[in-house]
């Protein structure tokens, strides 16, 4: 009796810290704790200095959102640790390498104190995006496949798709503006601040793409644009619209042959490097055109790995041990919790990129 009465002790004093972390410890996941002041690194980077300040109700929803998204990133890293598909750390000098590359070291160390970032946060956060990556290619990205059934059942089903009415142009971008903007979220956080910074970048760009770095790659990388999570891609564009659009532009466009990358253009909202990727004129394209079976080729890609990406985190999340202590609290106090005092925002990394829909 006297042993099972000590057990019972111990089971409580152990349930007793489960629900009681020390007070910065916000999540836990499989018992790697998730602490306030990283939540805050990231929370200051999403806001706008422009802006009104968020309500304490905005503020928690924000806070909970990155939250999640942390504990998403944590358990794929652990996944890939334990996989043994970490990244190494000459993965990680290469990586720091080219971030860096387009910067003389005064520039560098401003962007760092822009951010409120030193260089061991940006290497850290390179492991993490790299070690996720080779995850997501492991488990997600090679079990892909497409058939040539999957093709043609796809070209049947959508044939009407095909059938170009006009002229059409698909076009390709990459845009440097000399203002920082909170929302830029290409893959190495990169964003001007000035109209110096701007003109010197979007020339490193330009020299980078007319060499043989790819296009879609580099706009990934830098370009201030939301299309960068597309590689600057935005499809195929009607001549219609195109007659609509600044007319500098459009004779840009149209002076371009497919594959051709433009000059700088400059625009009142910054600069563009274009790239004409395709040119198709009206008709119907059949299954046999390369461009069609491409497209089409893509697309399913595409929705396959956004549906096994999905699940795979869901899996991962099933079979994890995961403590969401500062969402309890809110659902404890109706979401009345003292208001959340934070630094003042300023630029920072987002964390490594997670599965599709994982990310507020």
């Amino acid at each position: 009796m006297a042993a099972a009465a000590l057990l019972a002790m111990v089971a409580a004093a152990g349930c007793s810290r489960a629900t009681a972390p020390a007070a910065d410890v916000w999540a836990s996941v499989n018992g790697e704790d998730i602490r306030r002041a990283e939540v805050e690194k990231y929370y200051s980077g999403r806001l706008n200095p422009q802006a009104q300040p968020p309500s304490q109700e905005e503020a928690l929803t924000l806070t909970l959102s990155i939250l999640d998204e942390l504990i998403n990133n944590n358990i794929l890293i652990q996944r890939a640790r334990q996989q043994g598909l970490e990244a190494t750390d000459g993965e990680v000098e290469d990586k720091f390498t080219e971030f860096k590359s387009p910067y003389t070291e005064e520039e560098f160390q401003r962007q760092l104190k822009d951010r409120g970032v030193t260089v061991d946060d940006l290497k850290q956060d390179i492991r993490r995006q790299l070690s996720v990556q080779k995850l997501i290619n492991r488990e997600v990205v090679a079990k892909i496949g497409i058939t040539d059934k999957d093709v043609s059942d796809f070209y049947d089903q959508n044939r009407a798709q095909f059938n170009v009415s006009e002229t059409q142009y698909r076009i390709a971008q990459m845009v440097v503006t000399p203002r920082r903007d909170p929302q830029v979220r290409n893959r190495k956080n990169d964003d001007a601040a000035s109209d110096v910074e701007a003109r010197r970048k979007i020339a490193a760009l330009l020299q980078q793409v007319s060499g043989s770095t790819d296009f879609g790659e580099v706009a990934m990388d830098y370009s201030e644009d939301p299309s960068s999570a597309s590689g600057g891609d935005l499809g195929f564009i009607p001549e219609s619209s195109l007659n609509q659009s600044d007319p500098a532009l459009r004779r840009v466009v149209m002076a371009l042959r497919p594959g051709q990358i433009s000059g700088i253009l400059q625009q009142p909202d910054g600069f563009r490097i274009l790239k004409l990727v395709a040119k198709e004129v009206p008709g119907q394209r059949e299954i046999s055109n390369p461009q069609v079976q491409q497209s089409i080729r893509e697309t399913l890609r595409n929705r396959k790995e956004q549906l096994l990406r999905a699940a795979y985190l869901t899996s991962a999340r099933n079979e994890g041990k995961i403590s969401n202590y500062l969402a309890q609290q809110v659902m404890e106090s109706a979401g009345k919790l003292p208001e959340i005092k934070l630094p003042l925002p300023a630029p920072a990394p987002a964390p490594a990129s997670a599965p599709a829909a994982a990310n507020p």
